[in-house]
């Protein structure tokens, strides 16, 4: 079965290369997506609202359109 992929990082995340590396790999579906939050580190993604709510809006948008 190959399952639905979406990955939301910080575009000047210190760990940005990981998503980057795990997306390229993620061979078990072409349903997939990465998301760049302009302007945000990684932690910064965790608590500051007007990133959480650009992250809520993707995955909301994401999850809609397999329904």
């Amino acid at each position: 079965m190959k399952q639905p992929l979406l990955m939301i990082t910080g575009d000047i995340s210190d760990t940005r290369y990981m998503t980057d590396d795990f997306f390229k790999k993620a061979t078990g579906t072409d349903d997939k997506k990465v998301v760049y939050i302009e302007a945000t580190n990684h932690i910064e993604t965790y608590w500051k609202p007007e990133f959480v709510g650009q992250e809520v809006s993707e995955v909301i948008n994401f999850l809609n359109k397999k329904l």
